[in-house]
């Protein structure tokens, strides 16, 4: 875009706002050190479960003489399962005390030590003859995950300019996906996913970890904590100056001052004054929404699913590890077409693309799995409601959310906002891997109705209620927030405070609020 002179840094920032070679390496370093692992610790133990299992009881029978109880082991392959999610949720409730305190890259620098030690612990448990460690690796790792589900978004959030904050937004969930290929690939019978390779395909996770620990320290941080809350703005120009490839500047440190005066009365928010601050209600209740939505809305169930239609429409059963890295494939593939339609179509089509076809599927997924045995095509229907459906939670679903979180909060809120986010994220996903079995067995195809209805519930939210975002300052959002918020906005000036009202105000938006 070429013109006269903008008058404002929203048309000047969006003009020149550019992906140069800084900022495009800080999110490759970030999303490969961090978000990779997510996906790849999500579906790495997948593949070698049979191989994992036989250690677990050989090691059992060395030291007690007796071969294990069918349901003690099913029990250790459940927690070795479920750890991983329950240390998501306890690596959410440490996003707000870390990222206020050791800043952005300083928190995915020290969560990287967790990745580590589980990696070591996990290579080295078959000749260590201990299975408690992968057990306790598994809850490390998912410590890690949940720190790193939230803090990358929000890093790279904070340091993209605005007409590029949605695609390098997507670039974490991006990652996610080539993790969980990359541990399909790996984890081929021919390849890792065998008595003898095991340990070493969950060891290999630490190395991106330690690329991560030796390159990030080169980067800067996050520009906008360096000065809205180090209050250091010689480094945060620096940085800024550094990421952007120029030396002017000074629009977006004023943008950032901007902020930072319409804070100034409220200070940090804690988790419970996000809950009890009015004027953050309808941005608090649109990403449990969205998260929950996103985790609700059957994409396990669909994967659990997968191997089975597969197999029904006649696929061998030895092939079946190779259509489940094709799945992982196509999943890959449209989270970069979403990286790159983000900016142009907007936050909020593709989600409500996204839950759409997610719905429709579920729906359809659910007659054709009713009437398989019945009409000899409809095997085959199931399996395009498959990749449609990972083709729909793929553009919208799966990476937008997080984009919205950093997008919805200003600096002094986004933390905990974050810490939110995740946990309901976390929760959500512990909740369908531990009920979506007792569904399947009392429902079966059933199942897919609720999810079709979560999908639909979220659909209509986030028709009615969340805005566009697209190409809009944080101060810009939060404006559109506050209205719908029914608290007070400065229309023609900087906003002093867009929440905090003098008691006499609130009472009188309260009288006249609907709600």
């Amino acid at each position: 875009m070429k013109g006269g002179k903008q008058d404002s840094s929203e048309g000047t920032q969006g003009a020149r706002g550019r992906m140069t070679l800084p900022l495009a390496l800080v999110a490759l370093i970030s999303a490969f050190g961090s978000s990779f692992q997510y996906g790849y610790n999500v579906s790495v133990i997948n593949s070698p479960a049979p191989y994992m299992q036989d250690f677990y009881n050989r090691t059992y029978l060395e030291r007690t003489g007796v071969p294990m109880d069918r349901g003690f082991q099913t029990l250790l392959w459940s927690l070795t399962v479920s750890m991983f999610p329950l240390g998501g949720l306890f690596g959410s409730l440490l996003v707000w005390p870390m990222v206020n305190n050791c800043g952005r890259k300083g928190t995915l620098l020290i969560n990287n030590l967790f990745s580590i030690a589980a990696a070591i612990l996990m290579g080295t448990s078959e000749l260590a003859k201990t299975f408690e460690v992968i057990i306790l690796s598994r809850v490390l790792m998912g410590i890690f995950a949940g720190l790193a589900s939230n803090v990358v978004p929000m890093f790279l959030g904070e340091m993209s300019p605005k007409n590029l904050r949605g695609a390098v937004g997507v670039v974490p969930q991006l990652f996610i996906t080539i993790g969980i290929l990359a541990a399909q690939i790996l984890g081929l019978h021919s390849i890792l996913g065998n008595a003898q390779g095991w340990p070493v395909l969950l060891g290999l996770t630490g190395i991106p970890s330690l690329m991560q620990l030796l390159t990030l320290p080169f980067f800067p941080e996050s520009p906008r904590y360096l000065l809205l809350q180090k209050g250091t703005e010689e480094q945060a120009r620096r940085a800024l100056q550094r990421l952007r490839g120029w030396q002017d500047v000074d629009e977006e440190i004023q943008e950032m001052y901007q902020e930072d005066s319409s804070e100034k009365e409220e200070g940090q928010f804690s988790v419970l004054s996000l809950f009890t601050f009015r004027g953050l209600r309808w941005q608090l209740i649109s990403i449990i929404v969205m998260m929950a939505g996103q985790q609700l809305s059957g994409v396990n169930g669909v994967f659990y699913y997968a191997d089975r239609i597969f197999e029904s429409a006649g696929v061998h059963s030895s092939s079946i590890q190779y259509v489940t890295v094709s799945i992982g494939a196509i999943n890959v593939v449209m989270t970069l077409l979403a990286v790159f339609i983000v900016e142009s179509l907007g936050r909020r089509i593709l989600l409500l693309a996204g839950f759409v076809l997610c719905s429709a599927s579920c729906a359809v997924l659910t007659l054709a799995l009713n009437l398989q045995s019945t009409v000899s095509w409809m095997s085959y229907l199931s399996i395009v409601c498959v990749i449609a459906y990972i083709i729909g939670h793929a553009i919208g679903p799966s990476p937008i959310p997080a984009v919205m979180i950093t997008e919805m909060f200003l600096q002094s809120s986004r933390p905990a906002a974050f810490m939110v986010g995740g946990s309901v994220h976390w929760l959500s996903n512990f909740t369908v891997g531990l009920l979506f079995l007792y569904m399947e067995a009392g429902l079966g195809p059933y199942s897919f109705l609720i999810f079709c209805a979560i999908c639909v519930t979220t659909l209509l939210y986030i028709f009615f209620i969340v805005p566009e975002t697209k190409n809009k300052t944080f101060m810009e959002i939060n404006r559109i927030m506050a209205k719908r918020n029914k608290v007070e906005v400065q229309e023609g000036k900087e906003p002093k405070d867009s929440y905090a009202l003098s008691r006499q105000e609130e009472k009188k938006c309260l009288s006249s609020s609907e709600m």
